[in-house]
């Protein structure tokens, strides 16, 4: 199988990598050390003026939206025109934001651009791709285990012309970021309908409605990823009015597995981009250290780790493009067991390449003064995002199996 980038693709790719080394790297001292005062003086849930500022002159760039394909409001690639150009944005934790390209945004402007009504598109996508506010998804709940997310409980109920919501969810990714003014909640608005994949619905929430409230906001292995974070949230009698609906009542599940496709692909795209700056770091560190009389690189065991390292990353980027041009030619339910295999793929693979690393930089790799632990932290969490591994195995499987049922 062949790959070829088109030339608009391979501008772009150029283009992306100049913008990153000659202004986001630059730039990431600053924004340490803006963030550093944000947490000294008591909340470091603001604005950075820092990545603000950088998508200025990203935005002047064309370097905007690039995420969305097929579609009149984004740079109009292909899924697999987009792959190296978030490969190039998972480098650095704080690169696509600065394109607009960042999750839960990326997934949540998608979701409107195909399901939401042209009134709900002006009032909450328009800005959205505009950069002027940013959004979370509100679907794990605490209670339940949210893998089936058959299971959820929230509750979505319809009193003359508003619905009335109640529930709790954590794990909303964004909600605490003072930007966020919209929410996509999924809850159930027929929960006794026998086909449990149409009891949910999903619907829009502005952050602002009365009985949103944000609870505390949950860490990754100690990160609380601040100013986006993660937040949980109880939803107490939150009124919005019946057009807040999306796409109708029931058609919850239908809008989850549409979203959650393409969310799936760029998680697995920005970690291919993580891994290969923690190979990276690997072998200058291993080939900068001397122990027991030799380089570390020297050293079998780290050739050997250097070496399957390679090798990982190059199977996963080319499971990633194979996944992406199927989704471009054959459409993401075709394309389903494919995109199942890299969501287990990537994150795994991603884990094993940043700990090795972690690993030849000693006490510095769990340190703040290298990114690897941070990373490590977001690789270990994307096997739990969009589906544990163990759901997307048992798809991967029962989908191989079904080519063996007697018919």
């Amino acid at each position: 199988m062949t790959f070829t980038f088109s030339e608009k693709s391979l501008d772009l790719q150029k283009r992306v990598k100049e913008f990153i080394d000659n202004e986001i790297i630059p730039a990431e001292h600053a924004y340490k050390e803006e963030m550093a005062a944000a947490r000294k003086a008591g909340n470091p849930w603001i604005v950075s003026q820092t990545i603000e500022g950088l998508k200025v002159k990203a935005r002047a760039a064309g370097l905007w939206n690039l995420f969305l394909p097929e579609s009149k409001y984004g740079a109009g690639l292909t899924n697999f025109e987009y792959a190296p150009l978030c490969e190039l944005m998972g480098r650095v934790a704080i690169a696509a934001e600065v394109f607009n390209c960042a999750a839960p945004d990326t997934g949540n402007m998608e979701t409107l651009v195909r399901y939401a009504t042209e009134e709900q598109q002006q009032q909450w996508l328009v800005p959205l791709l505009n950069g002027e506010i940013r959004s979370g998804f509100a679907m794990t709940e605490p209670a339940v285990a949210s893998s089936d997310a058959t299971n959820i409980e929230a509750r979505v109920e319809r009193d003359g012309d508003h619905y009335v919501i109640n529930g709790q969810k954590w794990f909303t990714s964004g909600a605490s970021d003072p930007r966020c003014k919209i929410l996509i909640f999924m809850g159930k608005t027929d929960p006794n309908s026998p086909n449990r994949h149409r009891q949910q619905s999903m619907i829009l929430v502005p952050t602002e409605a009365p009985g949103v409230t944000i609870l505390r906001n949950m860490s990754v292995f100690g990160f609380d990823d601040a100013p986006h974070g993660h937040a949980e949230v109880r939803f107490e009698n939150v009124r919005v009015p019946v057009s807040n609906i999306l796409l109708g009542e029931g058609r919850g599940f239908e809008i989850a597995q549409g979203r959650l496709g393409p969310g799936r692909i760029h998680h697995c795209m920005r970690l291919i981009g993580r891994a290969e700056v923690a190979l990276e770091l690997m072998c200058r560190r291993t080939l900068a250290r001397t122990a027991f009389g030799k380089k570390i690189a020297e050293q079998g065991v780290w050739r050997e780790r250097i070496a399957n390292s390679r090798i990982m990353i190059d199977q996963a980027r080319l499971m990633v493009l194979n996944a992406a041009h199927m989704m471009d030619t054959v459409g993401n339910k075709v394309a389903a067991k494919e995109i199942a295999m890299i969501k287990v793929i990537a994150p795994n693979m991603a884990c094993q390449v940043i700990d090795w690393a972690i690993q030849a930089h000693g006490g510095a790799g769990v340190s703040q003064d290298t990114p690897l632990a941070h990373s490590y932290a977001s690789a270990r969490s994307i096997r739990l995002a969009d589906g544990p591994d163990e759901v997307h195995r048992n798809a991967i499987a029962k989908l191989e199996l079904a080519r063996y049922i007697e018919r």
